[in-house]
């Protein structure tokens, strides 16, 4: 595929989260198109989506993607509460102000952290607009040291770099199954320049006191409920080289939501949607227009 006609300029919104926060949005498509709102994992950022989005709304939809707090150019949060609860909640008042209900509903995209927001959210009393859900390597029971490695990278450079190669060195050694690019100028989105060193885009605190979050067994207590009582429409995307979700996991996931369709990128690990975004971009395509389009 390629994806060069598609490669335009958004246009950027700030929506408001839980008490008053500052969210950083982008728009793809037409304001009044079926709505697709796209949510990253933890460490990265709405520019994850990017060429997804404008595939997507190419085709008339609109494509949101957002930066949740304390990641990209949203607001950090002043009392440091990144906690799942308050994801949730930052993602049901962003659903208020798109103008989604019950009966102009919106696709949700949750890569990870994202994912786990748009399920829980499902849940939410403030959550029937969700009209389907794509979650992307996240299941209700991931693997205990995958979920552990992505905590630690997140949590292991909270002193920054003293230069971007450092932090390109980083990625490597953190994602060796993707080909280094040739140039770093890529990565400089995802990085802040402050008082001589290089520091990744998000609030150092996100991940402090996260430690529970490794915790499968209580990921899973938390998660499970909304997976069994999911009667939207559900596709999970798989890394097939994924070390968060195993395909015992997959089997697990589809007992609790047996209408679950599932995809597997072959190319892909944990980060999917950037590992491959392409093969990503054809695995969702088709399932994301046909159920938005569901509401027109």
């Amino acid at each position: 595929m390629s994806n060069a006609k598609y490669l335009v300029e958004p246009t950027p919104l700030r929506l408001r989260g839980k008490g008053g926060i500052e969210l950083a949005a982008d728009r793809f498509g037409p304001e009044d198109g079926p709505l697709v709102i796209f949510l990253h994992g933890g460490g990265q950022t709405r520019h994850s989506w990017k060429k997804t989005g404008a595939i997507l709304a190419a085709d008339g939809l609109r494509v949101i993607t957002l930066d949740a707090r304390g990641h990209g150019d949203s607001q950090w949060a002043p009392d440091r509460d990144y906690s799942r609860a308050v994801l949730v909640e930052d993602l049901v008042e962003v659903l208020d102000q798109l103008g989604v209900t019950a009966d102009n509903g919106a696709v949700i995209v949750g890569a990870s952290m994202g994912g786990i927001t748009g399920l829980l959210a499902t849940a939410h009393p403030r959550g029937a607009g969700i009209h389907a859900l794509v979650l992307v390597d996240i299941v209700t029971r991931p693997e205990p040291q995958g979920v552990e490695r992505v905590l630690n990278f997140l949590g292991r450079y909270r002193d920054g770099f003293d230069t971007v190669e450092q932090a390109a060195d980083a990625v490597a050694e953190y994602m060796p199954h993707r080909p280094r690019p040739a140039s770093n100028e890529g990565l400089l989105r995802n990085l802040r320049h402050r008082d001589g060193r290089w520091y990744w885009h998000w609030d150092p605190d996100m991940i402090a006191g996260r430690a529970r979050d490794a915790d499968t067994d209580i990921m899973a207590r938390v998660l499970e409920p909304a997976a069994r009582a999911l009667r939207i429409p559900v596709m999970l995307v798989r890394g097939r080289m994924s070390d968060v979700v195993s395909e015992e996991a997959v089997a697990e996931f589809l007992d609790q939501v047996p209408h679950a369709q599932v995809v597997e990128i072959g190319n892909a690990a944990h980060t999917a949607a950037g590992d491959d975004n392409d093969a990503f971009t054809d695995a969702v395509a088709d399932f994301v227009r046909a159920t938005a389009r569901q509401d027109v």
